[in-house]
């Protein structure tokens, strides 16, 4: 395949389209390619099957390229990906961006691995960690990670490679963990969904009414640094009616079974609800028909999730813990430490005493206001100065 005049970008992710229990990352790059691809040329290696699955998806063709969005896709099937699997490809197609996705994941390891036995420096070397440095992380299976960490170092496996951070608060984590100076870090904002409706969908808001109760949703992948174990004790003190549904896979079964444990002692005005893993392109549309997202992580690089959140006009209460800060005073919501958590009850029960207009009120004049935050023209320039394209 000819590059032609575009920059092309290897992309190595271990998830992509038509998967989507990956969550985040795999919307940011969804995201990225289908803002940038008129500039750049997006090449996308990926896994033959979802995160967790054991089987491939139906329709794809594996170990050939194929069109797919806005992107040209090579599914590896798991006898693939191996390290000569992962050469051949990066030695086959041309390209001028090496973009690996993750700093754990073997599709990193293993390119660098190659890059560092076969002496293939030329290209441009892209590695974003998307907050596998950041505490509430790192410390899930830390003494394994710390290991490899330090064998990386030493062996120095991530050597002049552009690092890239979503936000300032990911780029100290990376400078942390990784002994790197600053200036080998991009802080590149994460791209929301392309075609955000311009105006306010009336149609897609469904207000609880006011004496049903409030409706709360939690929705991220059910593991310990996403802090569903927090939002259920929370939820123990609080006084008002309450629905309480929970959407994502539940990927760790020692952590869930803790959680379904908290859900049997919610008290009698809380009902709560696991509704399982959701679709990718059905989350904008479930956050509609809530009246509050609680989401008290443990750590975000950025929280794509919470972007998709207010896109739909649902306000948010969240942690400290992320990129997305002082809320309150831009009425999107509330950013809350976890130390605090008098002050998440104190909020649920204040949104709960609003009316049904009030509630309607605040999701329109965040959709109004999260346009602007989502579509900054900066976000989109500091991608493609990531990319090498000024």
């Amino acid at each position: 395949m000819s590059p032609g005049d575009k920059t092309v970008i290897l992309t190595f992710i271990g998830n992509y389209l038509p998967g989507y229990k990956a969550g985040g990352i795999l919307r940011v790059i969804v995201n990225t390619v289908d803002h940038l691809c008129g500039e750049f040329d997006f090449r996308v290696v990926t896994r033959d099957r979802d995160l967790g699955d054991d089987k491939p998806y139906p329709n794809i063709k594996i170990n050939q390229w194929q069109r797919v969005g806005n992107a040209e896709v090579y599914y590896l099937p798991p006898q693939s990906c191996t390290i000569k699997g992962i050469m051949n490809l990066i030695i086959n197609t041309p390209h001028q961006v090496l973009y690996l996705n993750s700093f754990f994941d073997s599709f990193t390891i293993k390119a660098l691995l190659n890059r560092k036995l076969r002496d293939l420096n030329s290209r441009l070397v892209i590695v974003a960690p998307w907050g596998e440095f950041g505490w509430a992380s790192l410390k899930q299976k830390y003494f394994k990670k710390f290991v490899f960490i330090q064998a990386a170092r030493l062996f120095g496996l991530y050597d002049n490679v552009i690092w890239r951070a979503s936000s300032e608060f990911e780029m100290a984590d990376i400078i942390k963990v990784m002994k790197i100076k600053p200036d080998a870090i991009h802080i590149t904002g994460d791209l929301p969904i392309k075609n955000i409706p311009d105006k306010f969908d009336a149609e897609n808001i469904q207000p609880s009414p006011n004496n049903s109760g409030l409706r709360i949703v939690f929705l991220s992948r059910i593991s310990r640094e996403k802090n569903l174990d927090y939002a259920l004790k929370v939820l123990q003190k609080v006084q008002s009616n309450v629905y309480f549904d929970i959407y994502g896979p539940a990927e760790n079964e020692t952590y869930w079974k803790e959680c379904q444990s908290l859900m049997r002692q919610l008290p009698a005005n809380v009902t709560v609800n696991y509704l399982g893993r959701v679709n990718a392109n059905k989350v904008v549309h479930i956050f509609s028909c809530y009246d509050l997202f609680f989401f008290p992580t443990g750590g975000e690089a950025y929280g794509h999730v919470i972007a998709e959140c207010l896109t739909s006009g649902t306000p948010v209460l969240i942690s400290t813990e992320t990129p997305w800060r002082n809320l309150q005073d831009d009425n999107l919501g509330w950013d809350v430490d976890l130390e605090q958590m008098d002050s998440f009850v104190e909020i649920i029960e204040n949104m709960a005493l609003l009316s049904d207009e009030e509630r309607f009120k605040k999701r329109a004049a965040i959709k109004a206001k999260i346009m602007n935050r989502l579509l900054d023209p900066a976000i989109l320039e500091t991608n493609r100065q990531l990319f090498g394209k000024h």
